[in-house]
């Protein structure tokens, strides 16, 4: 069963840079708008902030960062998409809304742990 952790943000303030841990690993993320492009955006800090990937183009069921190999980038799936399955893009209109950033992480049942 997967679970998904959604980041709660002030997703039309933007741009906006929030704090996440994952596991043992700090980070701070950012997201932007591109207005003449009209798609958004996500930077990767290290815990010193000092940046890792920037203008990483956010796409709508696809992990963050998923084309990198690199001991600074999570290894937890970051993906914006809206629960509900209605969604097929992100847009102005919709992120925040109906679409959000989930921090996607399997977690077994104690059945389907003990099923293996």
């Amino acid at each position: 069963m997967s679970v998904r952790g959604r980041f709660e943000l002030e997703y039309d303030q933007l741009p906006i840079i929030f704090e996440a841990q994952f596991g043992n690993q700090n980070v701070y993320v950012g997201l932007n708008y591109n207005e003449s492009g009209q798609f958004f955006t996500a930077d990767l800090y290290n815990a010193d902030f000092q940046p890792v990937v920037l203008g990483e183009r956010l796409v709508y069921g696809k992990r963050l960062w998923r084309r990198l190999v690199d001991p600074e980038v999570p290894t937890i799936d970051l993906i914006p998409l809206d629960e509900a399955n209605k969604e097929t893009a992100i847009t102005k209109e919709n992120f925040g809304k109906t679409v959000f950033l989930y921090q996607d992480t399997q977690i077994l049942s104690d059945e389907e742990e003990a099923n293996g």
